[in-house]
């Protein structure tokens, strides 16, 4: 097997994990918090985006940091499996279209800015270990 077709075969075992992580924590928080907002994605994508934000602390912003395998199984992976644009999209749209307008705009606003500041934070903290 070459290495390309290694890197594939751990981006695709990263991803069956990652979305059924998505899964369970998404299913989670509705039970909790109930289905009015969409809790679960919001959480997954925040959680992804901290962790993303260490993993690129810790070990640089690529493969090149010295753990391909482990970049292509975890960050592209497991937390592209993980976290959801699609989810993102298409439950803030479900919110606008039923005429929860603030609710959209806040679903958005919230992903995008938490998730920004909270990479940040997950670099930060491990960049102050290495």
């Amino acid at each position: 097997m070459n290495a390309s077709m290694g890197l594939l075969l751990l981006v695709a075992a990263g991803g069956a994990l990652g979305g059924m992580a998505r899964l369970a924590l998404s299913d989670l928080l509705a039970r909790w918090a109930g289905t009015g907002f969409p809790w679960g994605t919001l959480a997954v994508n925040l959680s992804g985006a901290l962790l993303a934000g260490a993993l690129a602390g810790w070990y640089g912003m690529s493969h090149e940091a010295g753990v391909p395998g482990g970049w292509s199984l975890v960050v592209v992976g497991l937390l592209g499996g993980y976290t959801t644009v699609s989810s993102l999209s298409l439950q803030s749209l479900a919110l606008w279209q039923g005429g929860r307008r603030r609710a959209a705009l806040a679903n958005v606003t919230a992903t995008l800015i938490a998730g920004l500041a909270l990479a940040a934070l997950g670099w930060w903290l491990t960049r102050g270990l290495t």
